[in-house]
């Protein structure tokens, strides 16, 4: 598990998205979907709000993306209760899809550019479709990497919106998580426990964004998701 959010923090810092998705990825190959969904909360909280505080322009960013936020909070928070009830191997297929569509479309698709006239429904639309896959998940990066490509965001803007939205759709995850008992005792020590390998993680992506092409490592790390979507959905059908 360790090794999982060292990866993860390090693709997060270099890119500044993929922590979930890559150590739910990762550790879906060895635990069960519902521990590993559980474990990301509090590395997701903490990893996201250190990345917005280094970012700055917190409030501005607020004040642009509050539709999107608050679709994406109220969403996630409902589809919560659905996890708990899922059965293990439908999780697993959820899960590996999106990874799989998440990849995919991140390697092959450029969207359209989103006019600002349409902002609003834009934000509405991938805010309620990124809360039901996180709800479900604990992933949703997909839907908003969408709406900010369409928007064509530059990078400090990409890095500083995706870390505010993701840190706030972790709060009323880890609520929902805790009323449905997934992010009980044991896995709110060990969530709390991988936020330092997460972020040591983190520290070293940084690193690397100033000395490799983001480009460049974004695809090694999408075809790395590709292959690991591709296998969680193999053990799910075995």
């Amino acid at each position: 598990m360790t090794a999982a959010f060292l990866v993860a923090g390090t693709i997060k810092g270099a890119v500044g998205i993929g922590l979930p998705t890559a150590s739910i990825g990762i550790m879906t190959q060895a635990i069960d979907p519902r521990i590993a969904i559980a474990l990301v909360v509090f590395p997701i909280i903490v990893s996201n709000f250190w990345q917005v505080v280094r970012m700055g322009e917190t409030w501005r960013a607020a004040r642009e993306y509050w539709l999107l936020a608050a679709s994406l909070m109220i969403v996630l928070w409902l589809t919560t209760s659905v996890t708990a009830t899922v059965s293990q191997t439908t999780l697993m297929i959820i899960v590996g899809t999106v990874i799989i569509i998440f990849a995919v479309s991140s390697l092959a698709l450029s969207p359209p550019v989103l006019p600002d006239r349409f902002n609003r429904a834009g934000q509405f639309v991938a805010g309620v479709a990124a809360g039901a896959l996180g709800g479900l998940t604990s992933i949703w990066s997909p839907p908003l990497v969408t709406y900010f490509l369409a928007r064509r965001l530059d990078k400090d803007e990409f890095i500083r919106a995706s870390g505010l939205l993701i840190f706030l759709g972790g709060l009323p995850l880890c609520i929902g998580f805790w009323r449905e008992g997934l992010l009980d005792g044991p896995n709110a020590l060990l969530s709390a426990a991988m936020v330092v390998p997460a972020l040591i993680g983190f520290q070293v992506g940084e690193a690397l964004r100033r000395k490799i092409r983001a480009d460049r490592f974004q695809t090694v790390v999408l075809v790395v998701f590709l292959l690991m979507g591709l296998n969680v959905i193999r053990k799910a059908l075995q």
